[in-house]
C-alpha cells in the first residue's frame, strides 16, 4: 500500500538544524565542497552532537510511542548532501536512536521543490535561503536559532508558542500597522472584528496540532500551544473570532500590548517559539529555542517585493 503522508504530522528538518554541523559548515564556506566532502567521509563513524532542532524532533517522534502501533508523526531529514557524504548523518540518527527512516538528499540542489512531495507540515532549517524558498512555496518554515546551553524543555508535553500576525494570521494587519501606525491599525481591527483574518503561513500547522491535541486515541493531550502576541484590546477580539471560525483553539493566549514577550515565554517554557520579528526573538533566544518566520516574497512584474 502506498505511504500517505497526509495521515501524519510531518516535520522536515535540515541536517544542520537536527545536528551540530557548525564546524563542517565552516569548512564548506571557507574551503569549498571538496574539502567538506573529504572531511565528512573521513569522520563518518563519528556521531554528530545534537543541534538546535534536536529536542523538538525527539519529542515529536515520542508521540508515536503513546499508542502502540499507531504512528502520528514522521520526520524527514532534508539535506543538500549527496548520498556519498550522507552516511555520517544516518550514523548519527542511529547513534541517538531517532526513529527517522526518510531523507531527501538533493546533492546541492534546492530543497523547496520536495517539501510538498513529502507532505511537510513544518520545515526547520539553519539556512535563511532555504527557509525563504519554503515560505515562498507556501510551506510553514522557520530559521531556527542556536539553542542556549543548559536549556531543558518540559519533558512530558510538547509546548509550542506562536506569534499572531504574519505567523498564524496573514500580514494584512501588520502592514497596516507598519505603514499607518497604531491608531489606524486599531481602527481597522475594530471595524473588522467580526471578519476572520486570512491564514498565515503557520495556520495549517496549528490546525494539525489541534487535531492531535484532541485525538481520542491518545491518553491525554500531548501538545500545549500558546499564542503570544503584541496585540491588546480592542485588537484581541478579531483574533479570538478568527480562531473560532477556524474551529481551533490555543491552550493559552497572551495579549501583551507591546510588553516584552521573553518573560511570558520563560513562564510557558516552549520547545520552540515562532515569530516574524527578530526584536522579539533575540531576547527569548537567550533561554529557549526560537525560530524566525520570514515574510513571503510576492513577485510583481519583474520585481521581487517582500510582503511587509
Amino acid at each position: 500500500m502506498p505511504y500517505d503522508f497526509s495521515q501524519y504530522l510531518v516535520i522536515g528538518i535540515s541536517s544542520r538544524a537536527l545536528f551540530n554541523l557548525n564546524a563542517e559548515h565552516d569548512i564548506f564556506v571557507d574551503q569549498g565542497l571538496e574539502a567538506y566532502a573529504k572531511f565528512q567521509l573521513s569522520h563518518e563513524d563519528e556521531p554528530l552532537a545534537p543541534g538546535s532542532g534536536f529536542p523538538l524532533v525527539r519529542s515529536i517522534l515520542n508521540l508515536n510511542n503513546l499508542v502502540p502501533g499507531k504512528r502520528k508523526t514522521e520526520v524527514v531529514v532534508m539535506s543538500r548532501n549527496s548520498a556519498e557524504t550522507s552516511l555520517r548523518i544516518f550514523n548519527s540518527i542511529d547513534h541517538h536512536q531517532l526513529d527517522i527512516t526518510r531523507a531527501a538528499l538533493t546533492g546541492g540542489g534546492a530543497m523547496s521543490p520536495y517539501l510538498n512531495a513529502y507532505g511537510v507540515d513544518l520545515f526547520l532549517s539553519a539556512d535563511e535561503v532555504d527557509v525563504q524558498a519554503a515560505i515562498d512555496a507556501g510551506i510553514a518554515a522557520a530559521r531556527i536559532y542556536s539553542v542556549p546551553e543548559g536549556h531543558e524543555a518540559v519533558p512530558d508535553q510538547i509546548r509550542i508558542a506562536f506569534d499572531g500576525d504574519s505567523v498564524l494570521f496573514s500580514d494584512e494587519s501588520e502592514r497596516i500597522y507598519q505603514q499607518h501606525g497604531l491608531d489606524t491599525f486599531l481602527k481597522h481591527e475594530r471595524e473588522n472584528a467580526r471578519k476572520p483574518m486570512a491564514e498565515g503561513p503557520f495556520a495549517k500547522l496549528l490546525k494539525t496540532l489541534s487535531y492531535l491535541q484532541f485525538d481520542v486515541e491518545l491518553p491525554r493531550p500531548p501538545i500545549r500551544t500558546a499564542l503570544i502576541t503584541a496585540r491588546n484590546g480592542p485588537a484581541h477580539e478579531r483574533v479570538i473570532r478568527t480562531l473560532r471560525a477556524w474551529n481551533v483553539r490555543v491552550d493559552e493566549a497572551h495579549f501583551l500590548g507591546g510588553a516584552p514577550k521573553a518573560p511570558v515565554l520563560q513562564a510557558f517554557k516552549p520547545h520552540i517559539f515562532f515569530d516574524d520579528q527578530h526584536l522579539h526573538l533575540e531576547e527569548a533566544a537567550k533561554s529557549m529555542p526560537v525560530a524566525h518566520v520570514p515574510y513571503r516574497k510576492l513577485k510583481v512584474g519583474n520585481m521581487d517585493n517582500e510582503n511587509l
